[in-house]
C-alpha cells in the first residue's frame, strides 16, 4: 500500500491495515495474503473489499501473483471498478490474461473508460477476439475509436505506446489564454501531462511549454516566447528507440506525430520506465536462453520455452565431449588431465560470459557501434590476456604440486591464458556479428560463447598436454 492510499481511513485503522498489508520493504506480508485467501475461501465479499479497497493498484497486482487462479477469480469480482482499472495495466501478462477471463464484459468496459488510451489498448490487446468485440461494443464511441486506433499500430511501436490524450495550444495564444483553456477542460484533461505542446495551423508541434514554466510566466507572455524545442517521436518508431531518446535527452514527455507531422498523441516517462524494465528483463532472460516468463506462466509453457535451448546446449556439449574423445589415449596415460581439464573450460566460459554481458549491454544502450567496435575488442582481448597471466601461475602451481609434475602445471597455465583469449574474442565478436546480421545478440550469443570456450578449452589443454607430456 502506498503511504497515501489510506488517506480516507481513520488513523488507527490506517496503521492497522498498513502494518498488516506491507512489511518495511513494501512487500505484501504472508499474513495479509493469508487473510485474503481465507476471505476468498469463505466467499466473504465484504471482508475482501475492506482488505483490498485501500491498497495501491501496484500492490493489488502483486497480490494477484501470490494467489492461485481460483482465488483470483473470487478476488477480482470484489474489486471496485476504479481499482480494477488501475490494477489491470500493472499485472504480469499471464496473470492479466487469466484475470480478464473472469471479469464480465460490462464491468471491464466500465473499467477501461477510467484508463488513458495507451493503458486501455494494452489491456484490450490481451482479450480473446469474441470478448474484445463485446467489450468494445459496450464502450462509448470515442473511447472505442481511440483504442481501435492504437491497436492499428505495430505492437512495439510508438503509436501503440502513446496515449492519445494530449494538451495542445495554438502558437498565437499567450499564457493567460492557455491557462484559461486548461481550467475549462475539467474531466477532459489527460490524467497525467507535463507539457503543453504548441502547434501550428496544421496541428504540427513547433515547441512545448512545461506546465511549471506556464504557471510561472505572466499571463500576457506569448507561448512562442517561452516555448522550448521538442523531440518529436513518429508513430512507427520502435519502443526501444523511443526509450533511448528519452534516456539520452532526459525527457519527461514527448509528442508523437503521424506521417504528415501532425500531433496525434504523447508518450510520458512512466511508459518509458516500463519499457526499459521490460527490455532489461527480456535481455537478462534471453542471455540464459529463457523466454519472457512470469508468475502466471504454466509448467507446459515454461517447458516449451526452455527445451529448445537446452537441446541446442546438448548438441554443443556433445561437440565438446567429442574433443575429449580425440585425446582418449593421452588421458589414459596421464589420468590427472581428466581431473584438471574442466577447470580450463569452466574459467573460459565464465570469462566469455563476462565479455558477452558487457558487449550486449553496450549494444543495447548504444554505447557500442562501428566507430568504437575495434577499440572495444582489443580492450577485452587485453583484459583476457591479463586475467590469464594472473590466474595461470595460481592454477599452474596448484596443479604442479598436486600432480607432482611441473610440466602439467605449465600446460594448464598456458591453456588458461590461451582459452581466456578465445573467451574474450568470442564474447565480443559473437554479439557484434549477430547484431550486424540483424539478430538479437541477447538471444543466441550465450550458446555460441559457451560452446566455443568448451571446445577450445578442451582442445588447447589436451593438445598442449599431448605435445608436452606424451
Amino acid at each position: 500500500m502506498s503511504k497515501t492510499a489510506t488517506a480516507s481511513l481513520p488513523s488507527d485503522h490506517k496503521d492497522e491495515i498498513e502494518h498488516v498489508a506491507l512489511d518495511e520493504d513494501y512487500v505484501l506480508t504472508p499474513g495479509f495474503v493469508e487473510k485474503v485467501v481465507d476471505a476468498s475461501d469463505a466467499g466473504d465479499g465484504t471482508k475482501l473489499r475492506s482488505l483490498l479497497e485501500d491498497l495501491h493498484p501496484a500492490d493489488v497486482a502483486d497480490l494477484m501473483g501470490f494467489l492461485t487462479a481460483e482465488h483470483r477469480a473470487v478476488v477480482v469480482l470484489w474489486l471496485p471498478a476504479d481499482l480494477l482499472a488501475d490494477t489491470l495495466p500493472e499485472l504480469d501478462d499471464g496473470i492479466r490474461e487469466d484475470v480478464l477471463e473472469r471479469v464480465p464484459h460490462l464491468t471491464l468496459a466500465e473499467a477501461l473508460q477510467e484508463l488513458d488510451s495507451d493503458d486501455a489498448a494494452a489491456v484490450v490487446e490481451d482479450l480473446e477476439d469474441d470478448q474484445r468485440e463485446r467489450v468494445l461494443a459496450a464502450m462509448p464511441d470515442v473511447d472505442r475509436a481511440a483504442i481501435e486506433s492504437s491497436l492499428g499500430y505495430a505492437e512495439d511501436s510508438a503509436g501503440r505506446l502513446m496515449q492519445r490524450e494530449v494538451m495542445a495550444a495554438p502558437q498565437f495564444w499567450n499564457v493567460g489564454d492557455t491557462i484559461d483553456h486548461v481550467r475549462k477542460q475539467g474531466e477532459d484533461l489527460p490524467e497525467l501531462f507535463f507539457d503543453i505542446y504548441v502547434v501550428d495551423p496544421l496541428n504540427r508541434p513547433v515547441g512545448s511549454v512545461p506546465v511549471s514554466g506556464l504557471l510561472r510566466a505572466p499571463r500576457t507572455i506569448a507561448l512562442s516566447d517561452i516555448m522550448e524545442p521538442v523531440n518529436e517521436i513518429t508513430v512507427d518508431q520502435d519502443q526501444e528507440e523511443v526509450a533511448y531518446i528519452f534516456e539520452k535527452y532526459h525527457l519527461i514527455s514527448a509528442p508523437v506525430t503521424d506521417s504528415a507531422g501532425r500531433l496525434v498523441g504523447q508518450i510520458t516517462v512512466d511508459d518509458i520506465v516500463n519499457i526499459i524494465q521490460e527490455e532489461n528483463r527480456e535481455d537478462i532472460l534471453r542471455l540464459a536462453g529463457v523466454s519472457d516468463e512470469d508468475r502466471g506462466s504454466s509448467v507446459p509453457e515454461i517447458v516449451r520455452s526452455r527445451v529448445p535451448w537446452l537441446a541446442i546446449n546438448l548438441v554443443t556439449a556433445v561437440l565438446g565431449a567429442s574433443v575429449i574423445g580425440w585425446f582418449e589415449g593421452t588421458i589414459q596415460q596421464v589420468i590427472a588431465l581428466a581431473v584438471l581439464m574442466p577447470i580450463v573450460s569452466a574459467i573460459g566460459g565464465n570469462a566469455g560470459t563476462q565479455a558477452l554481458t558487457v558487449t550486449v549491454r553496450a549494444l543495447a544502450t548504444r554505447e557500442l557501434n562501428s566507430s568504437n567496435a575495434s577499440r572495444t575488442f582489443w580492450r577485452e582481448l587485453v583484459v583476457g590476456v591479463a586475467n590469464g597471466f594472473v590466474l595461470a601461475p595460481l592454477i599452474g602451481v596448484a596443479a604442479g604440486l598436486w600432480s607432482q609434475d611441473w610440466r602439467i602445471g605449465g600446460v594448464i597455465g598456458a591453456a588458461m591464458v590461451l582459452n581466456l583469449m578465445v573467451a574474450a574474442t568470442v564474447g565480443v565478436l559473437t554479439p557484434l556479428t549477430l547484431s550486424r546480421l540483424k539478430f538479437d545478440p541477447a538471444v543466441s550469443s550465450a550458446v555460441f560463447v559457451t560452446a566455443t570456450t568448451d571446445f577450445f578449452g578442451f582442445l588447447i589443454f589436451l593438445g598442449l598436454a599431448t605435445i608436452v607430456l606424451i
